[in-house]
């Protein structure tokens, strides 16, 4: 028979398991924030599954990227309506 294959998630917690001297290591709000990061890898694991790269780092940083870019583009947003704000006021 063939060789297994193992899932994504498996080897994403492998991989999160690894970096954990890392994280012990960081204090208060620098290892919440690692802890979201990793938790946006999750949120992302079925996109992660169908990447090709062969290196599992890759899909995982594509991830947080991702989620970076997304808060990125709403602080935008909410930073435009606000200055659209009180241009609208004044012509009241």
């Amino acid at each position: 028979m063939g060789k297994t294959v193992e899932s994504y998630r498996i080897a994403l917690e492998m991989e999160v398991k690894r970096w954990k001297g890392f994280a012990d290591a960081l204090r208060g709000e620098d290892r919440e924030a690692f802890e979201q990061l990793m938790d946006t890898c999750r949120n992302y694991a079925s996109a992660g599954s169908n990447s090709t790269q062969p290196v599992l780092f890759e899909s995982m940083a594509m991830s947080i990227l991702l989620a970076q870019q997304k808060k990125i583009i709403r602080l935008e947003k909410t930073i435009d309506a606000i200055h659209q704000f009180p241009a609208q006021r004044q012509t009241c």
